[in-house]
């Protein structure tokens, strides 16, 4: 089994694109992350939902989880609606890390080392410089339970 075999079509983002907007992605589509590309739509980057999500939480709330219990629900939603002029670039990593990004032939071993390397819930597969879907982690697990 290859990639090529697993891979789905799967949406992109730039890092232009509203976080907001990723977010809507992320929860329409039940997506665990979106692949975020350059103006060629090359893959720069894997954004796991979990990185959009952190835009949202206020940092003392993640230093702090007992602060969290405190913000009752009409606040947590000013939280969200504070992702309205936010974009992408600010929920990437300031430092580069390996790109989960595999060619078509990579075998289920080779995806699920990647996915593990880089704490990364989907590869994206790439062939001739374009983006031809993803693998979710979902999927390579389906596959390696059910063989």
């Amino acid at each position: 089994m290859r990639a090529i075999d697993l891979v789905t079509e799967f949406p992109t983002v730039t890092v232009d694109t509203p976080v907001i907007d990723a977010a809507r992605l992320l929860a329409d589509q039940d997506l665990p992350g979106l692949i975020v590309v350059d103006e060629r739509g090359r893959p720069l980057s894997i954004l796991p939902g979990t990185q959009v999500l952190r835009l949202a939480v206020p940092t003392y709330c993640m230093d702090d989880p007992a602060l969290a219990r405190v913000v009752d629900e009409a606040h947590a939603d000013l939280f969200l609606r504070s992702l309205a002029h936010r974009t992408v670039r600010e929920a990437l990593p300031d430092k580069p890390r390996e790109l989960p990004v595999s060619g078509p032939d990579a075998t289920v071993l080779e995806l699920a080392a990647l996915m593990a390397r880089t704490h990364s819930p989907l590869v994206a597969v790439v062939e001739g410089g374009s983006v031809r879907g993803a693998v979710t982690l979902q999927a390579l697990v389906d596959r390696l339970v059910r063989g």
